[in-house]
């Protein structure tokens, strides 16, 4: 496997992945993938169908329990923990279908969101007290700020079902970034997106990273939203890590190349 240097913040790790193995029966659908992504930084992971990416993020994120390996949060271990207790530590995602309450407006999606953040009692919703009602004040208050942030204060009442595709992605990331995550997790993004969307989803990847402090752990298929967007790249083929370096260093690999278009 090609390798460059590790993260390239000076910073310890914010995840770091090791020895992750993935079985499902006899198949070996992860086997043996490393890795590390340092504080703000947009890492991503790619390779052809089938690679086991998903599968992957599935195992960081909780909704598999990995056959073996290791996966630590800022040094501790999230490894088979679920996704609700991989999500209160900071580790959001979205999917690759858009995954939203379609039936809600996009204001209520955001809403909803936030309810681990709720510290007011059962009893101050019940009785409407001054302090319930400033909690709810600034509920809406942040759901309208990352409104604005993903361009959609106009749709702000609208249901998510009948926003166009483009704009459903950016309120599910809406969503993610509203939990105040230190992990956001993406998985393939710009999938049904146009050109100009594409562009914009990386500018606004750019953004939430500079201006939020996020760090961004990606899989994707676009290689012109990779390679612009991505400090590091980790290439995988058939469950195995076959190359990981800069997006310069991975666009010159001969085995990445091969993986992708064969060879004679």
């Amino acid at each position: 496997m090609t390798t460059t240097t590790t993260s390239p913040a000076a910073a310890s790790p914010l995840l770091q992945v090791g020895g992750l193995c993935m079985r499902f029966g006899g198949l070996l659908a992860v086997d043996h993938v490393a890795f590390d992504v340092a504080p703000q930084e947009v890492f991503a992971i790619i390779g052809p169908n089938g690679a086991g990416k998903t599968t992957v993020f599935n195992c960081i994120s909780g909704f598999y329990q990995p056959s073996a390996g290791q996966i630590q949060l800022a040094g501790s271990s999230i490894a088979g923990h679920s996704s609700h207790q991989v999500a209160n530590q900071g580790v959001v995602r979205t999917f690759q279908n858009v995954r939203l309450f379609k039936a809600m407006t996009a204001l209520e999606n955001l809403l909803v969101a936030q309810h681990r953040q709720s510290r007011a009692p059962l009893l101050a919703g019940i009785f409407n007290t001054a302090s319930y009602r400033k909690s709810e004040a600034e509920k809406i208050e942040r759901a309208m700020h990352w409104l604005d942030v993903m361009g959609l204060r106009q749709y702000a009442n609208r249901e998510a079902g009948n926003l166009a595709y483009g704009h459903q992605r950016r309120l599910e990331i809406a969503r993610c970034m509203i939990t105040g995550p230190r992990l956001l997790m993406l998985d393939e993004p710009a999938a049904g997106l146009n050109p100009q969307e594409k562009n914009d989803l990386q500018q606004l990847i750019d953004q939430l990273r500079r201006d939020y402090g996020v760090t961004v752990l990606l899989i994707e298929h676009d290689m012109g939203l990779v390679m612009g967007v991505s400090e590091r790249i980790l290439v995988m083929e058939y469950g195995k890590p076959i190359a990981l370096g800069t997006p310069e260093a991975i666009r010159n690999d001969e085995r990445v190349i091969k993986a992708y278009l064969g060879e004679a």
